[in-house]
C-alpha cells in the first residue's frame, strides 16, 4: 500500500474531465517517451517516471478508484493505492494495445526485473537468410536449368572451424556475471519488491566468454566471401516463384546453423508465346482463303515448327489446341493453344481485285444481324 502524494492528472498531462480513451492515449504516449530504447536521459530517471505513469494510470483507469481519488484530492490522507492484479492487467493491456503483445513484459523486466531465473543462452546463432534474383527464359522454365551464381555471403571461418575461438584456446567463465549469464539486484517499486534480472552485457547471457577470439574472424566464427554455387531451377517454375534452398544462406555465428537462400525467379517475356499457367498461347495469321477452303499452316512450338491442319469453313479467331505442348504443371504438361487471325491484304493489284470482286458476287448473302453475347 502506498500513500498518494502527486497529482495523477498532472502526471499524465490530462484534465480532470478527460475520458477513459484520453487517459489511455496519454499513458501510451508517455510510456513510449520513457521507453529505454528511445529515452536519451538518465535511465534511473526513466524508471522513476515510468513508475509514476503506471501508478497514475492504474488509478485513473479504474472508475471506482478514480471517483475516490477525485473526492479526496491529490493530497487526501485517506487515499491509498493498491496496485493489484486488475490494475496491473489494465496497464499491460493499454501498453500492449499500441506497442505489441510482448512490449509491456519487456519493459517491465527491464525496469523492475522478472523475479525468475533466466534461460540458458548459447553462443551459437543461426545465420541470416539471403535473397537472390535470377532471370531465366521461357525455355529454361519449360525444361528446367542449372545456373552458376556468385553470391556474397558469410562462410564458416577456416582458421577456427567456425567456433570463433583462437586455435588452442577455449571458453572461460564470464567475470562480470560469474558464469550465470545475468546480473541481479533488488529494487523496490510500486509493484512491490522485485529481483531485477538483466542479461549480462559482457557475455550476452551465455555465461562464458572466449579466452581469446579468433584473429581472422574476430570471434564471430565466419568471414565474408563470394561463394560460387549451382542453382537448380525446376521445370515448370512460375514467374515470381520463390525457391528456398535450406542452409545456403549466411553461416551462423559461433558455429550456429546456416540460414537459407531464397531464390526469386523472374521469367523473361517471350517474343512469340504467352503463358497462362502450364498452357502456352500463340497467335498465327492465316489468309481468308485458307479458312474458307481449308489447308495446312506451320505453327511454332517450343520444340520447333509443326504442321497443323485447318478444316474448310473455319471461323476467324478459332482456337486450335495441341495437347501436351505446353509447360509442366501439377497435373501434367499443359497445352499449346493456337488462335487463328485472318490477314486482310492492304494492297491488291487490278487482276486480284477483279478476281475477288467476281468471287464475292457469287457468294450467298450473309446471315442477318443477331444479338451478340456480351
Amino acid at each position: 500500500m502506498r500513500t498518494v502524494s502527486e497529482d495523477y492528472y498532472e502526471i499524465l498531462g490530462v484534465p480532470r474531465t478527460a475520458s477513459q480513451e484520453e487517459i489511455k492515449r496519454a499513458f501510451r504516449r508517455l510510456a513510449k517517451q520513457y521507453h529505454p530504447d528511445v529515452y536519451k536521459g538518465d535511465k534511473k530517471e526513466a524508471e522513476r517516471k515510468f513508475r509514476k505513469i503506471a501508478e497514475a494510470y492504474e488509478v485513473l483507469s479504474d472508475p471506482v478508484k478514480r471517483a475516490q481519488y477525485d473526492r479526496f484530492g491529490h493530497v487526501g490522507p485517506e487515499q491509498t493505492v493498491d496496485f493489484g492484479a486488475e490494475g496491473f492487467q489494465r496497464t499491460r493491456e493499454a501498453f500492449e494495445e499500441f506497442f505489441g503483445p510482448s512490449a509491456f513484459e519487456e519493459i517491465f523486466n527491464l525496469f523492475f526485473g522478472e523475479g525468475r531465473r533466466a534461460r540458458p543462452v548459447s553462443r551459437a546463432r543461426r545465420g541470416e537468410d539471403l535473397e537472390y534474383r535470377v532471370r531465366i527464359t521461357l525455355e529454361d522454365a519449360a525444361y528446367g536449368t542449372t545456373l552458376r551464381a556468385t553470391i556474397p555471403r558469410y562462410e564458416p571461418c577456416r582458421a577456427c572451424g567456425g567456433t570463433g575461438l583462437a586455435p588452442g584456446t577455449g571458453l572461460r567463465s564470464c567475470p562480470t556475471c560469474r558464469g550465470s549469464g545475468r546480473i541481479e539486484y533488488r529494487q523496490f517499486s510500486v509493484f512491490g519488491t522485485f529481483v531485477n534480472v538483466r542479461t549480462c552485457p559482457e557475455c550476452e547471457g551465455v555465461g562464458e566468454i572466449p579466452e581469446a577470439p579468433c584473429p581472422v574472424c574476430r570471434g564471430s566464427g565466419r568471414v565474408r566471401e563470394r561463394s560460387e554455387m549451382a542453382l537448380e531451377i525446376p521445370a515448370g517454375v512460375e514467374d515470381g516463384a520463390l525457391l528456398v534452398l535450406p542452409g545456403r544462406g549466411n553461416a551462423g555465428l559461433a558455429g550456429g546453423p546456416a540460414g537459407d537462400l531464397h531464390v526469386l525467379v523472374e521469367i523473361q517475356p517471350h517474343p512469340v508465346f504467352a503463358r497462362q499457367g502450364p498452357d502456352l498461347w500463340v497467335e498465327v495469321p492465316v489468309h481468308y482463303g485458307t479458312l474458307v477452303l481449308g489447308g495446312r499452316i506451320r505453327v511454332p512450338t517450343l520444340e520447333g515448327e509443326e504442321v497443323v491442319e485447318i478444316l474448310p469453313g473455319t471461323e476467324p479467331q478459332t482456337v486450335l489446341v495441341l495437347r501436351g505442348r505446353g509447360l509442366p504443371g501439377p497435373r501434367g504438361k499443359g497445352d499449346l493453344r493456337i488462335r487463328l487471325r485472318v490477314v486482310i491484304p492492304k494492297k491488291l493489284g487490278l487482276k486480284e481485285r477483279a478476281l475477288l470482286s467476281a468471287f464475292t458476287e457469287k457468294l450467298p448473302p450473309p446471315d442477318p444481324p443477331r444479338r451478340p453475347d456480351v
